[in-house]
This record gives C-alpha cells, sequence and structure tokens, in this order.
C-alpha cells in the first residue's frame, strides 16, 4: 500500500481507498480515520520488524496529519476532499511538463523514482484527459517496499512538495469528531511513547486537552461535533465513548500523568450509565437520553472503523487492568459473550473485536514502573506490547501501585508480579514476546 499511489509520496498519508486490485489510483480524499488505523499498523510492524521504511510511513503520515488536519488548539479535522478546482485529483497528479519546470535537468531521474514514463503519453490516471495529456499518481509499485529516498531524490520531493503547495488545495472538512479524535488520540500517544517523540506527546495531550474542553458539556455530557463556527453539538454515540475510554488510557500511559486515568474512569462511566444493554449485554449506539427511536440500535460489526461495542470491550479491559475495577472487565466480557459467536463465524467483519478477544482470552500482563526510571519505562514503551498496559509517574487509585517500590519495574498478572527488575536487561527478560 505505501508503494502504491494510494500514499502520497509527497506529503504523506492515505487516501480513502483504492480503485484498482494494485494500490495504484486512489479516490484521492483523505480522512482522518484511515490516518489514525493505518498509522498505527505501521507503527507496531516497525516495533516488530525494525524495517525503517514502516517508520517512514508512521512519521510522513502523522506529519501529515499534524500540518494539514490539526486546529491550532489541538483538535483534528475530519477529511480532506478528493477534488479541486472541481476535478478529483488535481491536486495530487503531475505531467511530464509540470515536473521539468520544478526540477529541470533532475526531472527525468525523479520521473524514473516515481514510476512516470513520459514516453507514455496518456500517463497512469485514467481520468487524466481532465487534467492535461500524460498526467500521473506517483508511486514506487515497481520498486515496492524500497522507500528510503536518496538525498538528491528527497531535496526534489521538497520541491515538488513546495510547488503543490501553490496549487488549489482540495476542500477541508472542518468538523472535529469526537471518535475519530479518539481514534487519532490513541494512535499519536502510542506512536510518542514508543519513539520517544516529544513532538507527539505534545500534540497527544494538547489534542486530550482540547476534547475535554471543547466536546464535553458542563454536566459532564459528550458531545458528537464541533467546529469553530457553532461549537460543540449533537450528543456523542457509544463509539465516541468506546474511541476516548482507549485513547485516554494510551495517554496516561504516554505521559504518566493520572489525570488521563480519571478521564477514562469518567467516560467508561458514562458509556456504562448511557448506553449498557442491561438484559442482552453490550452497548447501544445511541444514549438513553437521545431521541427515542422505533428500535434501538446497536453497532456489532467493525467496518471502516471499529465498531461501538469493539471499541467499548477494548477499553474496557485496558482500562479494567489499569485500575483493578473488575466491573470494566465483567462488561467486556459481556460484550464478547454477545458479539464473539459472530466474529467466529465471520471473522473479517471483526477485527478490532477480534483484538479484544485475544486480550481476555491471552490476558494482560500489568506493568509497573516506580519512581523516576526513564530508561525502564522506555524499555517498555519501545516494544510492541499489544497485550500489556503500563503504569508509570504519577500513582492513583489501583492495585497495581500497592508497596511499589521506586526505582524498580514490576511485571504482574492478575496483580501477581515477578521479581522487581532494577535493570532493563532484567525488564526485558520478564515482558510476554
Amino acid at each position: 500500500m505505501a508503494s502504491g499511489g494510494i500514499y502520497d509520496h509527497l506529503g504523506g498519508g492515505f487516501a480513502r481507498y483504492s480503485v484498482d486490485a494494485v494500490w495504484l489510483v486512489p479516490h484521492f480524499e483523505k480522512m482522518l480515520y484511515d490516518q489514525a488505523l493505518l498509522a498505527r499498523v505501521y507503527l507496531h510492524a516497525w516495533q516488530v520488524t525494525g524495517h525503517e521504511r514502516y517508520r517512514q510511513v508512521l512519521d510522513e503520515t502523522i506529519g501529515y496529519v499534524l500540518r494539514d488536519l490539526r486546529h491550532p488548539s489541538g483538535g483534528f479535522y475530519s477529511a480532506e476532499d478528493a477534488d479541486s478546482e472541481g476535478i478529483e485529483g488535481r491536486f495530487y497528479v503531475w505531467s511530464p511538463d509540470e515536473i521539468r519546470e520544478v526540477l529541470g535537468s533532475d526531472a527525468d531521474e525523479v520521473m524514473a523514482w516515481y514510476g512516470i514514463d513520459p514516453a507514455k503519453d496518456e500517463g497512469n490516471f485514467e481520468d487524466g484527459a481532465l487534467h492535461g495529456l500524460g498526467t500521473s499518481i506517483l508511486h514506487r509499485m515497481h520498486a515496492r517496499g524500497s522507500l528510503a529516498r536518496p538525498q538528491p531524490i528527497e531535496e526534489a520531493r521538497q520541491r515538488l512538495f513546495a510547488a503543490r503547495a501553490t496549487r488549489v488545495r482540495p476542500g477541508l472538512d472542518d468538523k472535529v469528531l469526537t471518535e475519530w479524535n479518539g481514534l487519532m488520540l490513541a494512535t499519536l500517544a502510542e506512536a510518542a511513547a514508543a519513539t520517544g517523540n516529544d513532538e507527539w506527546r505534545a500534540a497527544a495531550v494538547a489534542t486530550g486537552e482540547f476534547l475535554v474542553r471543547e466536546l464535553r458539556r458542563d454536566d459532564g455530557r459528550w458531545l458528537r461535533s464541533w467546529q469553530a463556527e457553532g461549537g460543540a453539538r449533537h450528543l456523542a454515540y457509544a463509539a465516541d465513548h468506546g474511541a476516548l475510554v482507549d485513547a485516554f488510557t494510551r495517554l496516561a500511559e504516554a505521559t504518566g500523568e493520572a489525570r488521563w486515568v480519571d478521564e477514562a474512569r469518567a467516560t467508561a462511566d458514562a458509556l456504562v450509565e448511557l448506553f449498557w444493554d442491561a438484559d442482552r449485554g453490550g452497548v447501544f449506539t445511541t444514549g438513553i437520553d437521545a431521541e427515542q427511536l422505533v428500535a434501538r440500535p446497536k453497532d456489532l460489526m467493525d467496518n471502516a472503523t471499529p465498531g461501538s461495542n469493539s471499541l467499548a470491550a477494548v477499553g474496557l479491559l485496558r482500562l479494567g487492568a489499569l485500575t483493578g475495577d473488575d466491573g470494566d472487565r465483567e462488561r467486556a466480557d459481556d460484550i464478547l459473550r454477545l458479539c464473539g459467536p459472530l466474529a467466529v463465524e465471520h471473522p473479517l467483519a471483526f477485527g478490532h473485536l477480534v483484538y479484544a478477544i485475544d486480550l481476555a482470552a491471552r490476558g494482560i500482563d500489568e506493568i509497573v514502573v516506580a519512581g523516576d526510571r526513564p530508561d525502564l519505562v522506555a524499555t517498555v514503551q519501545a516494544r510492541f506490547t499489544p497485550n500489556a498496559v503500563l503504569a508509570w509517574g504519577e500513582r492513583y487509585d489501583s492495585p497495581l501501585w500497592q508497596a511499589r517500590e521506586d526505582g524498580r519495574a514490576y511485571v504482574c498478572r492478575n496483580y501477581a508480579c515477578q521479581l522487581p527488575a532494577t535493570d532493563t536487561e532484567t525488564l526485558l527478560a520478564q515482558l510476554t514476546p
């Protein structure tokens, strides 16, 4: 995917989907939730394999979001349109003459790098006639996985990017949606922790603060959507709450600040109070304070974004592991009993729920780093540990913090811990592979 035209090789980030079978020709719209979910995949791929091409895609995708989709106060906009000047893809595609105008004598080398053959007048974009003869989408499909740019290519990329910035940009959907921001915040916080990127960590904190300040009413009720003109409106759905629970727990893990655990707890309480189905388990889509419908819907499957029950299950399991709240874990188990049989029959429709099932089936390691030990914290954060939670920094009410001596790390399961680790080698040996 990152080698194809669905990836923006000049500015980073992914288009919404491909219209062909080889990821070359995208529908050029860029969605916040795609950046959030795909950046997370490339983060984990880099952590597991160490391949720098995955780290490059991660860096450039988050860079795109922070540059082009971020509100100055911290929230993230929803999307950029596919069209500019009334033509789909106009902002992104190039003709050989346009590249030569920017790069001069360097153009042929750069066109070869990005898969453009000037001898083919038709280009590779099927709507090229709308843009002028021979327009093409930049790609690396002829050298899949070879993304690292030699210095001359990188300098040319920057020149093309600067030239593209003078074009009419695609339309911006400037809504800040709580659910999609929760997805992006979870990814940004996890990526900041794993890479040690302080800029990303600061952006994650600013996003969390923006959401709490702008998208929650004074009475504590979360809202769905915010725009600069008009502020926040619409009652938030279960998916908004589920995404926030996960985002706040990951922000706590990235910063060591107890306030984000408190925010996750409060949001989880609201999720249960407003959306829980006491008869069959799971969460309804709309809250008890929403408009009464003929039938109250319940979102079970995962689609382009994880479903509300999958988000709730993952969020409650991880929060319960951090706080020791058996109620959170019991409600997550209720969701898995409701949706699990469907996931067995149709696993591709329940991708995020399968993660929750794995958390429940294999269990969650609870890791505590007490005192000022940034080396031990970084050791845990750098490692891909999908079935673990991390407590460090400020202490909060949880059995995880009971009788923990400063300067040590504890790896626990159901709050029964291995011998304390005082060095990174011992800690690494205790972490579940």
